[in-house]
């Protein structure tokens, strides 16, 4: 179980984390809704290491992160911007981590055969990042994060810069090897049905302070998420499209 305690951070005297806490137990996902600026990012990167806390504590089954360096908390942190090697295969980017942690050569062909199957990628071994897609490059990326099963994936908004159609195809595809690998993560989004798609639990982040919901139903129901306004909206719109009898 990942558990952050109390996490707080300023800049300036502005309070960007204020007191945040929650539990994560493994195998799940906490989609965490939250407009630009009100603290969703920090907090991934105080969890991943590459911020230090003002205050509060981070834990993985029970065992403080606080001093540990980023590079060994294992907890992935993905950004929007699929950050490749460029001069590296897509089989080359998606080994990395293996290549990295001394995995034999057998091995490391193995898993990155078996996942670039997985994301539909096997035609594209041998290409470099700058003759794939959008969406191909975060498949890349996405691969690379999971490939040696990290103890959590901190998610920053991963397919915001795609478009609807491919943004669709990286949810599900996200929600299946969640599924396969028993995977834990952050997934942060300003995106009501993203949120709704992606999370097994559900918070709500503003001006710095995080709400956990003890349901789906509850984090519907809070006004502050805005979540029964959307639901309202494409409702209102399917109505104006439906011809009538």
């Amino acid at each position: 179980m990942l558990t952050i305690q109390n996490l707080h951070k300023a800049y300036h005297s502005q309070n960007v984390l204020d007191q945040v806490s929650l539990e994560l137990p493994q195998g799940q996902v906490l989609a965490v809704l939250g407009r630009s600026g009100c603290g969703k990012t920090t907090l991934l990167k105080t969890a991943a290491g590459l911020l230090q806390p003002d205050a509060g504590s981070i834990k993985w089954a029970g065992e403080s992160m606080d001093l540990v360096p980023p590079r060994e908390r294992e907890m992935v942190y993905l950004f929007q911007e699929p950050l490749l090697f460029p001069h590296l295969s897509v089989f080359e980017n998606i080994a990395y981590g293996l290549r990295v942690r001394k995995v034999k050569e057998a091995e490391v062909q193995q898993k990155v055969e078996h996942l670039l199957q997985e994301l539909e990628l096997q035609e594209h071994a041998q290409k470099k990042p700058s003759q794939l897609s959008g969406g191909q490059r975060q498949r890349v990326a996405f691969g690379r994060a999971i490939i040696f099963l990290p103890r959590v994936l901190l998610l920053d908004e991963p397919f915001a810069s795609l478009d609807a159609q491919t943004r669709a195809t990286m949810q599900k595809l996200f929600l299946r090897l969640a599924r396969k690998y028993n995977i834990t993560a952050l997934f942060v989004t300003h995106d009501v049905k993203e949120a709704l798609l992606t999370g097994d639990r559900f918070a709500y982040m503003a001006a710095g302070k995080i709400k956990i919901y003890t349901s789906r139903e509850a984090f519907i129901e809070d006004p502050a998420t805005g979540v029964r306004d959307e639901l309202a909206f494409w409702n209102s719109i399917d109505q104006k499209i439906t011809p009538l009898p």
